[in-house]
């Protein structure tokens, strides 16, 4: 388990990370959502061990992890972070790269471990082709497959699809995702795209103003959005009455106290976004059919 306990972290007296406490159980997926300058890659690199706190502590079960005040060598062995920045060996081949990370001493098992993460990370087409000559989204495939190949207790990846296209990215996530599951190994990622959670993570936690302002499960928060905040990671929503209604909540109906005019209709594939005035604010809600501008609507929230 990854016990985090009133975690404080400021960047020269600017508070980065405020009184941050959670657990993390072993083979579980966290995902650490928030605006960009949250805090989200700060929080992993903290717990990496890359930062000395201010205050707290990080255990990963009777471990302290601590930062390059007492470590030579940044990083846990039982640990790996997959960072933006991919540090690859770009003249050697793919499979190379993540090899270097495989014993010698039994080159039957490198070989066939080697193939089984060229297959997670949807590389075996590549096996033989040089880093330099990858694109981005590949490269971020191969650092992937990197950080695994020693099959860590704990793995730590800052917007790990980032860089991926979007013909790769669902089967690539899924791919991902059930590896680490199936291998029993704790994921903490951070991110800021919805498709990266929904589905995988058993628990989110939103960052804000330097703190955790949500922490639950994604069906709970989805469910049960506290603030505008969590309820803008699922997509779009209205504040109607005081009360949050998401954008698929919102239905036509042939009477009703909201009376609005449309704007305009977003084509989305198998449905429409459409947004409309309602007493001089803008609401949006979803429906099958394009509507025409100025068509005037009523609109029901469902159960």
């Amino acid at each position: 388990m990854l016990n985090v306990k009133n975690l404080i972290f400021s960047y020269n007296k600017t508070p980065v990370l405020k009184d941050l406490t959670f657990k993390v159980v072993q083979g579980e997926n966290l995902a650490i959502i928030g605006e960009s300058g949250s805090g989200k890659s700060t929080l992993l690199k903290l717990l990496y061990g890359e930062y000395d706190l201010n205050f707290g502590n990080i255990h990963w079960k009777d471990i302290e992890i601590l930062g390059p005040k007492h470590n030579l060598v940044v990083g846990p062995d039982f640990m790996k972070y997959v960072a933006q920045e991919f540090e690859l060996m770009p003249f050697i081949s793919v499979e190379e790269n993540i090899g270097k990370f495989l014993s010698n001493f039994f080159p039957k098992e490198k070989k066939q471990r080697t193939a089984e993460l060229l297959e997670v990370v949807e590389l075996t087409a590549f096996a033989k082709t040089k880093v330099k000559t990858l694109s981005g989204g590949q490269k971020q495939r191969v650092a992937l497959a990197r950080a695994l190949a020693k099959q860590p207790e704990i793995i730590l990846l800052d917007e790990p699809f980032s860089h991926i296209d979007n013909f790769k990215k669902q089967s690539l996530r899924r791919s991902v995702f059930k590896y680490l599951k199936n291998k029993n190994i704790t994921c903490i990622v951070a991110t800021h795209d919805n498709n990266d959670v929904l589905g995988f993570a058993n628990k989110m936690m939103l960052l804000n103003n330097n703190q955790i302002e949500a922490y639950d499960t994604p069906e709970a928060l989805y469910q049960n959005p506290k603030t505008s905040l969590v309820a803008s990671f699922f997509g779009e929503f209205n504040i109607i009455n005081d009360k949050i209604i998401y954008a698929n909540q919102l239905k036509l109906v042939k009477n009703s106290n909201l009376k609005a005019t449309v704007i305009t209709s977003y084509f989305r594939g198998n449905s429409y976004l459409i947004e409309a005035d309602l007493n001089g604010n803008s609401v949006f809600f979803e429906n099958d059919l394009h509507i025409k501008k100025d068509e005037l609507v009523y609109l029901k929230a469902s159960d």
